[in-house]
């Protein structure tokens, strides 16, 4: 893989997400955004991502991504999606959901509309001004759906003041991160290890299935549905393990691989090669997952600049009663025998990486230490 290369913002990053490319268009990303929070003054920005620059005194390489514009945002960054291409969803440790419209002819950024009370604490001993904050959002053109420390799921549309559904009570717990199964389907994770199904056909707060590793509470943090095959799921969490789900079967995970040293913050199947998965972590690490069958002489060693550290694996199901070819390599591989390559991409340990996206060949994310890190060649 290329270099990657970092460009220092003075602000600690949240989130970064790619904007998404027209539909059939062959031009390859070019435009990010990005929230910040733990600052003095949040903001939500947009960059374009330029020319690629000299070594910088660490030795890595700096990057010339171009601030196109910001604005500011009330709270902390707690989750940030591309609605289309030209608005931007954020959700605030205030409550508060927020969408932003780019204006490309003066590069200006403006609140297009604000749910603002969307999460919040109610009930005896919470305070009378009660926010909670919205931890998560997925968009769906013309749905949002938001998730938030109360426990509440609401699913918003556009163009529409209140919300269209309200789930109140959905969790007891903080949910951390929402994700869309199929269009009235979403999977919410929580903070005592449980994946929750929702179906918004139908009526209740109840959700329609939940999976949660026996005996243990670890709160998980993140979630990822496969690009392709919408009954698998990824999820990381506080312990830094990566567990594959199918939610056909039963309510364990398929597989449990043992990854980051501290919390893991994001997981995302590459939307195109979803043989393909990345992570990052509290403990400063971002890696790359290749669970490819077409990897010559796999290692299970962790690659990392030469030097290597075991890889330990359990594989808790065998999928023995599904076409072979119709599995997803993460379903199929047994990680102890087919061996999951696994590459650090970042040059040093920095401080926690808290957000990353990846889209084509090119790969985002940002960290506490106040850099944005870019990649254009992740598969070269």
């Amino acid at each position: 893989m290329e270099d990657i290369y970092a460009k220092f913002v003075s602000q600690k990053i949240s989130k970064t997400r790619w904007r998404p490319v027209p539909p059939g268009s062959l031009q390859t990303a070019d435009t990010f955004a990005v929230g910040s929070w733990d600052n003095e003054e949040n903001y939500v920005s947009l960059w374009s991502i330029g020319d690629f620059g000299n070594l910088d005194s660490d030795g890595g390489f700096e990057g010339d991504h171009q601030l196109l514009c910001d604005i500011r945002h009330h709270g902390d960054v707690m989750d940030l999606q591309f609605f289309d291409q030209e608005r931007i969803v954020a959700a605030s440790s205030t409550g508060c959901v927020t969408v932003f419209l780019h204006h490309p002819n003066n590069q200006t950024l403006s609140v297009s509309q604000q749910w603002t009370a969307a999460h919040y604490h109610t009930g005896p001993g919470s305070p009378s001004c009660g926010s909670a904050p919205c931890t998560g959002i997925v968009c769906s053109n013309p749905e949002i759906v938001t998730v938030g420390e109360d426990g509440r799921i609401n699913l918003f549309r556009v163009d529409h003041k209140e919300a269209v559904r309200t789930i109140d009570n959905a969790d007891s717990s903080t949910l951390h991160a929402v994700t869309f199964l199929r269009t009235p389907e979403i999977l919410t994770v929580n903070s005592i290890g449980q994946l929750k199904i929702w179906d918004f056909r139908k009526q209740g707060n109840e959700p329609s299935q939940i999976l949660s590793l026996t005996g243990d509470r670890v709160p998980l943090h993140c979630v990822d549905r496969h690009p392709n095959q919408q009954h698998v799921v990824a999820t990381g969490g506080q312990d830094g393990m990566l567990s594959i789900w199918d939610v056909r079967q039963g309510t364990m995970p398929v597989s449990l691989l043992k990854a980051h040293e501290a919390e893991m913050w994001e997981v995302h199947f590459h939307p195109s090669n979803p043989d393909h998965l990345f992570t990052c972590s509290e403990d400063g690490s971002l890696w790359h997952w290749d669970a490819s069958t077409d990897v010559p002489e796999k290692s299970s060693l962790f690659n990392q600049g030469g030097r290597n550290s075991s890889f330990l694996s359990h594989s808790i199901s065998s999928q023995t009663n599904v076409h072979q070819s119709l599995i997803s390599s993460w379903l199929s591989t047994d990680p102890a025998k087919d061996r999951i390559e696994i590459t650090s991409l970042l040059p040093s340990r920095t401080l926690s990486v808290n957000s990353l996206d990846v889209l084509g060949p090119c790969l985002v994310c940002g960290t506490d230490s106040e850099a944005i890190y870019v990649t254009r060649q992740l598969f070269s």
